[in-house]
């Protein structure tokens, strides 16, 4: 890399990462094997078209991609959503985006931490939950801290990791195949069981679009990166397409070797969350559950290192745009990265996660409330294309700059509406409490930078 690269940028940021870095960084947020969790929840909404499932959710997420794309080569600042909806819709719709952003990423790394310190508590029970999740983010906040290259070089091999833990599984779920056969017809994953049915399928696109957040992480990246907004913008689609193919071909191969009906899966909740799992103990083995699992155990740790790299950038651009304290918005000079902002992020997501390692419902706590941040960001970043090259630049492309960010709303539009109730509420209580600190700050920025 030369050294032109690694010279800083006005804000004190190094451009260092390439678009290999950027999409590392996506695709460990977003984490390869993500429709584990989830796979016996869609398998049973769905009717067994899972995989049906994820292709439409991917095609839903491109819309959202589409309109990040757009947005980082109009405003390529590390402030993401934060500083398209300051540009394109003011500066008060601006900080709600930055605000609304800031839940998700500040939680999502919480439920991961949690992830590993519940993994790592299962295989060593002798020390508690709450020590192994603390000690997880102690490790990547290190790791955030050290410098974005070396951080992103180890989440490279982790990552490396996860997906020759995937590898493993397409291959010996294909041998068993050829073996054995199917367990279920061959197209079912794409057409169902016992019947397609089209609201079945939308229903459960609703959960998984969740599986995607993350990749929208890259954008915050976009004045660290070699290329800047035009390496950002093809991260983003390509990490989302990645992705996307990733949790089709599990999930068939994972809906074809199950030998509970969806309808079975659908009459006993308790079985769903494990589902994927028992699949694979029951028709390939028991060595490859355990490897699974250990897989999911340490990449949940490295997904929350890029969440908390994340979240650290959306904390220090709205603190050097002044609406959070400016002490957050300054960089250290020797790595190069926004440390106050990193440990203020690493606190706050420390805290929220030793807090549900502590109680028996703390999973569920966190993981109701992650979602509605993200999606009411996703909302206004699709209303700042058609600000910014529909009102403000008199656009005539009406199809990228007005009906595609339309129909990405009404995509998110959808998935609100089925979130839940709790979800709902605490997504209400947070946008209410930013439209507070607005009222307090004034509608209008005091400081310097973005667009007016």
């Amino acid at each position: 890399m030369s050294a032109v690269n690694e010279q800083p940028t006005p804000s004190g940021l190094r451009r260092t990462l390439g678009v290999r870095d950027l999409m590392v960084y996506g695709l460990l947020f977003i984490a390869p094997m993500a429709p584990v969790g989830v796979f016996g929840v869609l398998d049973a909404r769905s009717h067994g078209a899972v995989a049906a499932v994820y292709l439409a959710a991917t095609v839903a997420m491109g819309f959202t991609a589409f309109s990040y794309a757009q947005m980082v080569r109009a405003v390529p600042q590390t402030g993401s959503v934060f500083a398209y909806a300051r540009a394109g819709l003011g500066e008060g719709p601006g900080f709600i985006a930055g605000w609304m952003a800031m839940l998700d990423y500040l939680l999502i790394p919480a439920v991961a931490y949690l992830f590993s310190g519940i993994a790592l508590n299962s295989l060593v029970p002798g020390v508690s939950r709450w020590v192994w999740t603390a000690a997880a983010v102690l490790v990547t906040t290190a790791l955030n801290l050290v410098g974005v290259r070396t951080a992103a070089a180890v989440g490279f091999a982790v990552l490396a990791l996860e997906i020759a833990v995937l590898a493993v599984f397409v291959v010996a779920a294909v041998v068993v195949l050829v073996r054995d056969g199917a367990r279920r017809g061959w197209d079912t994953p794409f057409t169902a069981v016992g019947g397609f049915s089209l609201t079945a399928v939308v229903s459960a696109v609703s959960v998984a679009v969740l599986s995607y957040l993350g990749f929208d992480a890259i954008a915050t990246f976009v004045e660290e990166a070699v290329g800047a907004s035009a390496a950002v913008a093809r991260a983003v689609l390509w990490c989302l397409a990645l992705a996307g193919l990733l949790f089709v071909a599990q999930t068939y191969l994972a809906a074809v070797l199950e030998p509970t009906t969806p309808q079975q899966l659908a009459a006993d909740p308790a079985s769903q969350g494990s589902a994927f799992y028992d699949t694979v103990e029951g028709g390939i083995g028991h060595w490859l559950h355990l490897l699974v699992a250990a897989s999911k155990a340490i990449g949940a740790a490295f997904a929350a290192l890029a969440g908390q790299a994340a979240a650290g950038r959306l904390v220090f651009a709205m603190g050097r745009e002044g609406r959070l304290p400016r002490v957050l918005g300054s960089v250290d000079p020797g790595t190069a990265v926004p440390r106050r902002a990193l440990l203020a992020a690493a606190v706050v997501t420390m805290a929220a996660a030793v807090w549900a390692a502590e109680r028996d419902d703390g999973l569920d706590q966190l993981t109701s409330v992650v979602n509605v941040g993200a999606l009411t960001a996703f909302a206004l970043l699709h209303a700042s294309v058609i600000g910014w090259y529909t009102v403000r630049r008199g656009s005539p492309d009406r199809l990228r700059h007005l009906v595609v960010p339309l129909l990405g709303i009404a995509v998110i539009g959808a998935v609100v509406y089925e979130a839940s109730t709790t979800a709902q509420l605490v997504g209400l209580v947070w946008l209410a409490a930013g439209l507070v600190v607005l009222g307090v700050q004034g509608s209008t920025a005091h400081g310097t930078g973005g667009h007016r």
